[in-house]
């Protein structure tokens, strides 16, 4: 697979938040021309670690932050279609997504125990329902969602969050595949495979050792899912962690300590070697763009990553989230992001292309 990230690929938050401040002559800098308005095959939001909390001491209330930076995240999905996106990232209609991807840590709460916690693991889930819905017509936002858990919804694979992950998952139509657990699923839209893998790609069976974190089988999911999808379709793959930290194994360490065992990655790596990949994930709070060719983060050829930023964390306003398109072979990233809670936003003056 080639691709072509325009300059700067990668970015620490500062530089994204600097650029809100001085957008024109950003822009101006880093303008692209305009393109033809051709319908993209298919276009899709990524959102990560929204974070829903409960208010400790009234569990069945929400943080005043968390509702309200969420709330105002669904009305910028909902708005964003039809408008124009800026001259910094090549002019044109924001379409109207197939849906929206969710790359984890829906709720807070999800990694802690006791009865309080437990209330407000159910009060958070209540409202990312009321928020995202589920098809595009059961909450506010209006268009379908597919989620994946992260090590706030359940570290260990089990509890409320990952209890109603199950049941909407089997709810949902035209899947083309489902984990036999019903965590994981995979369908296609306009030719591309997506497949949803869970908190951590894993587990590789050939290492026995105790993971820190629970892959609730996302590995042979992918491997079965895989054995039945043509090798030359392109493949869009989310999940909650990264992996740039873990890619390469250190002798002499405790990986039980580790997020994500490299063995379970180089396994991950195997699995889509070949193929033409792009992998989208979240936990990190910040937006990374590279390649990943399974020793480095710094390969010159791979798959295509993306690591975006948090989406309505209650910790502060400071917010992004990604828009992809697919035209013929060509996938197209942005990025949306806010400094004031999503009371306004800006596209990034960056625009990420990989050829699939």
């Amino acid at each position: 697979m080639s691709t072509e990230f325009l300059p700067n690929q990668s970015g620490a938050r500062a530089s994204r938040r600097q650029f809100l401040v001085a957008l024109g002559a950003t822009a101006a800098a880093t303008a692209m021309p305009a393109r033809a308005a051709t319908p993209p095959l298919t276009s899709f939001f990524v959102v990560s670690d929204t974070h829903f909390l409960a208010d400790k001491s009234q569990p069945d209330q929400l943080d005043a932050n968390s509702i309200a930076y969420n709330r105002r995240l669904v009305d910028t999905l909902n708005r964003l279609p039809g408008t124009a996106f800026s001259e910094a990232v090549g002019g044109g209609t924001v379409p109207t997504p197939m849906g929206v991807l969710h790359a984890g840590d829906v709720i807070d709460t999800g990694d802690k125990q006791g009865a309080t916690q437990v209330a407000m693991q159910r009060t958070e889930w209540a409202g990312f329902a009321a928020e995202y819905g589920l098809t595009g017509a059961e909450g506010r936002l209006k268009f379908p969602v597919f989620e994946v858990p992260g090590n706030h919804d359940s570290p260990h694979g089990a509890g409320h969050a990952i209890e109603q992950m199950i049941a909407r998952q089997r709810a949902r139509k035209g899947l083309k595949g489902i984990s036999k657990n019903g965590l994981h699923a995979s369908w296609d839209w306009g030719g591309i495979h997506f497949a949803t893998l869970g908190l951590i790609v894993g587990t590789d069976r050939r290492v026995e050792r105790k993971r820190r974190y629970a892959a609730s089988d996302s590995l042979d999911f992918l491997l079965q899912d895989l054995a039945n999808t043509p090798k030359d379709q392109p493949l869009v793959l989310m999940h909650h962690v990264d992996m740039a930290r873990y890619t390469v194994a250190k002798p002499d360490t405790d990986y039980t300590k580790w997020e994500w065992d490299p063995a379970d990655v180089a396994a991950f790596h195997a699995a889509i070697q070949g193929r033409r990949t792009a992998i989208f994930y979240g936990h990190t709070h910040f937006r990374n763009v590279f390649r990943w060719d399974g020793a480095s983060i710094q390969a010159a050829n791979g798959a295509a990553v993306f690591n975006v930023d948090n989406a309505a964390h209650f910790s502060g306003p400071a917010q992004a989230f990604f828009h992809v398109e697919v035209r013929g072979h060509e996938l197209t990233a942005r990025e949306y992001a806010t400094t004031d809670g999503w009371q306004s936003g800006a596209w990034t003056p960056q625009v990420w292309r990989v050829a699939l």
